[in-house]
C-alpha cells in the first residue's frame, strides 16, 4: 500500500506569490529526489495551489515533511495563506489518482490547516476554500 498526500494553499496577498514560488520549486524538487517518493504533481486551479504526490508509505512521507526545503516553507504558510487544507490516503499501487479523485478525497476526508488569518471559507471550516 503507498500513501497519497494532497494539499491545496490560498495566498491572501499577491505580495507573497514570489517566495511562496522559490519555495514551492525547492520543494518540489527536494520531493523529487527524496527516497520513497513514487509520484508528484502540482497545479494552480480556482486561485489555489495543489500538491499531489504518492509515498512508499508514511515513514518516507513524514521524512520528506519534516526535512529540508519542504520543512523552512512550511514554517512560512500559517501567514501567507488564507486557507490551507490536506488529506492522505493509502492506495495500492504508484500510480497518482486523477485530480477529480484526488479533490473528492479531500473534500470527504482532508483537513484544515491551521492559518494566522483565514479567509470566510476557513473559518467557516470548508476543506475546499471558496471554491
Amino acid at each position: 500500500m503507498s500513501r497519497v498526500s494532497i494539499t491545496r494553499l490560498r495566498l491572501r496577498r499577491f505580495i507573497f506569490e514570489f517566495p511562496f514560488a522559490w519555495h514551492a520549486l525547492r520543494s518540489n524538487l527536494q520531493a523529487r529526489e527524496a527516497d520513497g517518493c513514487l509520484a508528484i504533481t502540482a497545479r494552480r486551479h480556482r486561485g489555489a495551489y495543489w500538491t499531489l504526490t504518492v509515498w512508499r508509505d508514511e515513514a518516507a512521507l513524514r521524512g520528506f515533511m519534516m526535512a529540508g526545503a519542504h520543512r523552512k516553507a512550511m514554517s512560512k504558510l500559517s501567514s501567507w495563506c488564507d486557507e490551507a487544507s490536506v488529506g492522505h490516503w493509502e492506495q495500492d499501487g504508484a500510480a497518482l489518482p486523477s485530480w477529480p479523485v484526488a479533490e473528492d478525497r479531500m473534500a470527504r476526508e482532508g483537513r484544515l490547516s491551521a492559518v494566522k488569518h483565514p479567509s470566510p471559507a476557513q473559518a467557516a471550516g470548508k476543506i475546499l476554500g471558496s471554491n
